[in-house]
């Protein structure tokens, strides 16, 4: 069990959520509704763990949005804070930059 995601999961069930500035700019171009990131996140699938990051615990989550698409959410929570649950990016993952399952990163 992932503390960081178990703590996410209850703040985005208890809509306190902050979508930050760039997490807005990469929603709108790969055109993910913040609907399909808080609708699906607590069946998201972390493939990466950030527990030491500089701003705050964060998680990459593997979502999908409400048409069964993937997509990858990076996820915080700001430093020495227990709250809100932050959107720092959200995008449609690049199947070159990813293994087939999405989980893994590819070697360049």
């Amino acid at each position: 069990m992932n503390k960081t995601f178990e703590l996410l999961k209850t703040l985005i069930a208890e809509n306190d959520v902050l979508v930050s500035v760039h997490g807005y700019e990469e929603l709108a171009e790969d055109g993910i509704y913040i609907a399909d990131i808080l609708n699906n996140a607590a069946a998201g699938i972390v493939i990466e763990d950030y527990p030491e990051y500089h701003k705050g615990p964060a998680i990459l989550l593997l979502q999908k949005d409400n048409t069964g698409i993937p997509i990858h959410v990076v996820w915080g929570i700001p430093k020495d804070k227990k709250r809100p649950a932050v959107v720092v990016t959200a995008y449609r993952p690049d199947p070159k930059l990813w293994s087939h399952d999405l989980k893994r990163r590819l070697k360049k």
